[in-house]
């Protein structure tokens, strides 16, 4: 086990060392270069380590290349690979054509692909290694996963003229010192001074143990950050709770805001009865008014010299009765006036209704809104009250108009009793004027005519003023349309409770992104990852942190920032895929790039 652990930190080194030199030359690597001979001698350790020796002629015999044979049947791609190492005239043994097997690998950038195919294969390479083996256990997928992150590099090896049966790897313990000077900042003379591997080994197990140490602190740490999310979320439905309160008061003044309306409503209604009543006792004072007049017109038969004047004065009661018509329409039409006002109020009550909307989201300003729409609300109910006092004042002027009328009449009905003795005296004077007057009668006779169909044109405005009284049913209608809006409310609040249970969710995949953090934090050796308790804006915006912003960590500064201010992906040293960066570490890693290249 200790050098199945050591063989894999010293290729985690190797690998490390490997991506980081051939990054800074920004060149296609030669087989001289110092980083890829070490990674090659290393990566040949762990392949030899716990191979089951043969036995031959000459004796024991330790080749890594049969394994690697197997490739061949297990992925028909490497075929090419192992007949080029076979047709290579220089090599005579099975070290050496392994050696190349593994350059040709890396040069076609398949190496690690063509090693997990054979770790799928456990049962073949038990002819080959020992059960504890590394390549039997975890720790060769674990290699497998890091030789992923070559892929970046390109090799440009040359097999033809290199001596590769009789090659001796060594290992220079001085590069991977000079990496831990650089990524601790520490330098110990005992590690310089001793380049053994194992003293090297425990050195660098006991930097492992201190940062696996530090991951379980900051595990720690976001337990109790879990816990205090979960305090917030007991907060927060205890807000709900007052909000749902908060609610209910409002539905209630709702209540209150239609009874008042429906009155209203009922207080108008009952006026435009009175003035049906009146304009019906008017026009029975005015059908006496036509009785009258037919039996001054039987006596003027009689008389027919009154009949002339009578008929003068008719002329003048119809004006009159013109007049009161269009006074009678312009109440009407003041009426019509007063209905599209009590319209418009109830569009200001739907108006107060989104009014209350918009304060079941703002719980904090709702006190002072409530205020303003009460101090509205009397101010619009004092306008009523003086818009109901006009009407009574304008009924009280119409009544003094009828009885002004009545007065005129009874004046000219005296008038006519001191008239019919003059009339009396002048019959024998009209006898002559009788057959005239039998034409003007039925001319007479046709205006009565008129008369009567304005009558019946008066009677279909009667019915017209029915028909908005039916009107103000589609005034309830409207009420019941408001009753649906507050129902919209409650599913607003549904919502919120969703987004709740969607925080909860979030809770949980946090836990799941533990393991993700670990990961984060081998490459974070430098910087520090900041907690999300002190983090509530963003670091470049500066904006807030809310349900719909949420947080997001840099992978190579580790501070938090908006979904739109860590956008960018980079491909990192420890991380052979993209992962998230801020904008600020994205563009000095790119301008750290094209000065490697240049």
């Amino acid at each position: 086990m200790e050098e199945r652990a050591n063989l894999m930190n010293m290729m985690k080194l190797s690998i490390k060392i490997l991506i980081q030199s051939a990054l800074s030359l920004g060149r296609t690597l030669d087989s001289d270069f110092p980083p890829l001979q070490q990674f090659f001698v290393v990566l040949e350790h762990c392949l030899k380590h716990g191979l089951k020796a043969k036995k031959t002629f000459i004796g024991q015999n330790k080749s890594f290349f049969g394994p690697l044979e197997l490739v061949e049947k297990l992925c028909p791609e490497a075929s090419n690979v192992t007949t080029s190492v076979k047709n290579l005239p220089e090599l005579k043994t099975a070290v050496g054509r392994g050696r190349a097997w593994l350059y040709l690998a890396l040069m076609q950038k398949k190496l690690a692909d063509y090693l997990k195919v054979l770790l799928d294969h456990k049962h073949l390479l038990s002819e080959f290694y020992e059960p504890d083996a590394l390549m039997m256990e975890e720790e060769g997928a674990v290699i497998v996963g890091l030789l992923v992150g070559l892929n970046v590099i390109d090799a440009n090896l040359c097999l033809k003229g290199e001596d590769l049966d009789s090659q001796v790897g060594v290992i220079d313990f001085s590069l991977y010192l000079k990496e831990t000077q650089d990524s601790d900042g520490k330098q110990d003379g005992g590690i310089t001074a001793v380049l053994d591997q194992k003293h090297y080994v425990e050195e660098l197990n006991r930097h492992l143990s201190c940062t696996v140490a530090d991951l379980q602190n900051k595990i720690d740490c976001l337990e109790k950050t879990n816990s205090k999310l979960q305090e917030e979320l007991a907060a927060a439905t205890d807000r709900i709770g007052s909000l749902q309160e908060e609610q209910q008061q409002l539905k209630q003044q709702n209540e209150l805001i239609r009874e008042r309306s429906e009155k209203s409503v009922e207080v108008t209604k009952e006026d435009t009865k009175v003035e049906l009543d009146t304009y019906k006792q008017s026009r029975q004072g005015l059908d006496e008014m036509y009785s009258d007049v037919w039996k001054q017109l039987k006596e003027e038969k009689k008389i027919r010299l009154e009949l002339e004047k009578e008929l003068e004065l008719q002329i003048g009661m119809k004006t009159e009765m013109e007049i009161a018509m269009k006074l009678l329409e312009k109440d009407t039409h003041e009426k019509q006036d007063t209905l599209v006002a009590l319209r418009q109020q109830l569009e200001e009550v739907k108006a107060i209704n989104l009014q209350m909307f918009h304060k079941s989201q703002n719980a904090e300003c709702s006190l002072q809104q409530k205020t303003e729409a009460i101090s509205s609300f009397e101010g619009k109910t004092n306008e009523m009250m003086s818009s109901m006092k006009q009407m009574e004042e304008r009924l009280q002027h119409a009544e003094k108009a009828r009885q002004d009328a009545e007065e005129r009449c009874n004046k000219m009905k005296q008038e006519l009793a001191g008239r019919l003795d003059t009339c009396r005296q002048q019959m024998s004077q009209l006898d002559s004027k009788c057959s005239t007057l039998e034409k003007e009668l039925k001319s007479e006779k046709e205006q009565r005519q008129t008369l009567q169909r304005e009558l019946h044109q008066e009677k279909d405005a009667t019915t017209l003023l029915k028909t908005e009284l039916q009107q103000m049913e589609g005034l309830k209608k409207e009420l019941r349309k408001l009753q649906d809006e507050k129902q919209q409310l409650e599913k607003v609040c549904e919502e919120q409770e969703q987004a709740l249970q969607e925080m909860g969710l979030h809770l949980s995949q946090s836990k799941l992104k533990m393991e993700d953090i670990k990961e984060v934090n081998k490459a974070l050796k430098g910087h520090t990852w900041l907690k999300d308790d002190e983090a509530t804006h963003c670091k470049q915006c500066e904006k807030e942190f809310s349900i719909s912003r949420r947080k997001h960590h840099c992978r190579n500064c580790g501070d938090i920032f908006c979904n739109t201010c860590s956008s960018n992906e980079l491909a990192l040293p420890s991380y052979p895929k993209p992962v998230r960066v801020c904008d600020t570490c994205h563009t000095l890693l790119l301008q750290r790039c094209s000065s490697n290249s240049s």
